[in-house]
């Protein structure tokens, strides 16, 4: 029944425990936690940042051959289903809680970074600087984030769907695991999962509440400071939980709609306001170039950098890799739960592509647009005080250059950030309640409401913690188990899919087989009763062939119909030499003389 408890012991309190020990830690010793998180930063990136990027360059290679496979037919779910969700929908519900907030905090920000604060090694003039600035952004939002998307999910939705598993993470490792995912092993699967979701989560939460500060401070609103962050993810969980506890099909599914819109609505006026034909130009340009470099920009580890490579590193491309990878497990779960019915290649290719087109044109427009006003007016899209970017206020610098419409846009994107903020907390507290019941996809309402106000602890710790610094530290180490799910994940889903395959091409080919039988012996069939006809038409109505009386051959006085000379059924060839005459017929009409 939905609503019924369902509660996984085993799941629910270690990781709910181990959630709240840093809440507490982080208030009660924050310096000391900062200092932990701090080193623990370095150690990761010193001696994991290669295995990041090579991990998330294999997954996307997994991604894009798995939508081009011989695997791409088969359907999550029954074979007859139909999508749950038509594809706008699906599209929207799936970006909106993929990576909402982090495009409005980065949108205009990051290529502003990189172009004021190149990649160690990126030189040249201002017009090869925003280049490389847009590329780069390219590479942390496109193809590898959703790649890993792809590998959580669709493993996930092949179980759930496909083999009618559980909702829970630990159903898509029972090709690696067999029955232990039931005990222990599962647990703890789905322990690191949930945690790994609550911290991904938070680090969105912390980046979304900084902006909506930082945006209030800039419309003199109010004076951004840490209880002003605080206490807006009080009030922003609160209204999350009013959402999360109206279900899947309303609140989450008419923000995600809403919020799209709004984001649209938003792009366009951007576009139109802006330097119009200079960001469409920049589009077209930057997706060429992040095609030609792509390859090499992956695989760039700074190797050669020394301090200044890993330190870029760690800020930048480790941190989102290790973001990604922390979201993966809700992600995962909530997009295999809203793909019932797609094939394996429409899921890829969903997943992928389009999210990867909407994300270019994303940053594009809002990082062009702040790159062209920085390259026209130097120093209008910094910090007047330290003459660097700030992440925070870049986006309502932008929107004050443009003409007239400053303060409408800047309300606009407070409202973007909310609703995602809305929509990412709801959705993820969904999914982590889902896993701790045991893969149970109505869970009672009062857990719901426990992992929404936790997700706004954590967030609310992690400012505390540090800020910004912290939350990506966060995201980074939580990334590092459960890397090593996302591997099982991939295994698992080849071994399932391959078995699948080779059971479809066996049934082809007996069905071929049949098939083939079937039209020989009809052909066969209709041509013996073809020859039979010519030979001995039937009478009419008879059900069985009947043979004409032939005409008496001379010397054989009394031949029987039905029979042929030396007793031979009817049917048989005449012998040589029998008392017919040479060339006879069958017709009685002589044939060639003999």
């Amino acid at each position: 029944m939905a609503g019924a408890s369902t509660l996984t012991r085993g799941v629910f309190y270690p990781a709910a425990g181990i959630i709240l020990l840093f809440v507490l830690l982080a208030v009660v010793a924050t310096d000391a936690t900062t200092a932990v998180m701090n080193t623990l930063q370095g150690e990761v990136i010193g001696a994991f940042g290669w295995y990041y990027v090579l991990l998330v360059a294999a997954f996307v290679i997994f991604a894009v051959w798995m939508g081009l496979s011989r695997f791409g037919d088969i359907v999550l779910g029954p074979d007859d289903a139909e999508p749950d969700f038509k594809l706008p929908v699906w599209f929207s519900m799936l970006f909106a809680t993929g990576m909402g907030i982090g495009l409005v905090y980065y949108g205009v920000s990051e290529p502003l970074s990189h172009f004021v604060s190149p990649k160690p090694g990126v030189t040249g003039d201002d017009a090869t600087l925003a280049q490389a600035a847009i590329s780069q952004t390219y590479v942390h939002w496109g193809f590898h984030a959703w790649a890993i998307y792809v590998v959580a999910g669709l493993a996930l939705a092949y179980a759930i769907h496909r083999k009618g598993r559980p909702v829970s993470i630990r159903w898509a490792l029972e090709p690696l695991l067999g029955d232990r995912v039931k005990g222990a092993w599962g647990h703890v699967i789905d322990v690191v999962a949930i945690i790994g979701t609550v911290f991904g989560v938070a680090t969105s939460l912390g980046l979304g509440v900084l902006q909506v500060a930082h945006g209030l401070g800039y419309l003199d609103v109010v004076e951004p400071s840490v209880g002003l962050e605080i206490g807006l993810i009080a009030v922003i969980t609160a209204i999350a939980a009013m959402s999360v506890a109206s279900g899947l099909s309303r609140g989450i599914k008419w923000l995600s709609n809403g919020n799209m819109v709004l984001a649209g609505v938003v792009l366009a006026v951007v576009l139109v306001l802006g330097p119009t034909l200079f960001l469409l130009r920049s589009w077209v340009q930057s997706f060429g170039y992040y095609f030609a470099n792509v390859v090499q920009m992956t695989f760039d580890t700074l190797a050669f950098r020394g301090e200044a490579g890993l330190e870029w590193e760690s800020s930048w491309t480790i941190f989102y890799w290790g973001w990604w990878m922390s979201w993966a497990p809700f992600v995962g779960v909530f997009i295999a739960r809203i793909s019932r019915g797609r094939t394996v290649r429409e899921f890829v290719l969903g997943t992928l592509a389009v999210p990867m087109a909407v994300a270019t044109i994303w940053f594009s427009v809002f990082g062009g647009a702040g790159l062209h006003q920085e390259m026209t007016q130097p120093g209008s899209m910094l910090d007047p005080v330290t003459g660097e970017v700030n992440t925070d206020t870049a986006m309502f610098q932008l929107f004050a250059s443009l003409p007239g419409a400053g303060t409408w846009l800047a309300v606009a994107g407070i409202v973007l950030v909310v609703v995602f903020f809305v929509t990412s907390s709801d959705s993820g507290s969904f999914v982590v309640d889902m896993l701790a019941n045991g893969g149970n996809p109505n869970p009672p309402l009062w857990s719901r409401l426990f992992w929404a106000v936790l997700q706004g602890l954590v967030a609310a710790a992690l400012l505390l913690a540090g800020g910004l610094q912290a939350l990506q530290t966060a995201a980074i180490l939580i990334a590092l188990p459960f890397s090593l799910v996302l591997i099982g994940m991939a295994v698992s889903i080849v071994r399932e899919l391959s078995v699948e395959h080779r059971q479809i091409v066996r049934a082809e080919r007996r069905a071929a087989r049949e098939r083939l039988t079937e039209h020989v012996t009809q052909e066969v069939a209709t041509t013996l009763a073809g020859r039979w006809e010519n030979v001995l038409p039937p009478a009419p109505g008879a059900l069985r062939l009947r043979v004409p009386r032939r005409r008496e051959s001379k010397g054989q006085p009394g031949a029987q119909p039905g029979a042929q000379p030396g007793g031979k059924p009817p049917g048989a060839a005449p012998p040589e030499g029998s008392g017919s005459a040479p060339g006879t017929g069958a017709d009685g009409e002589s044939g060639r003389g003999g």
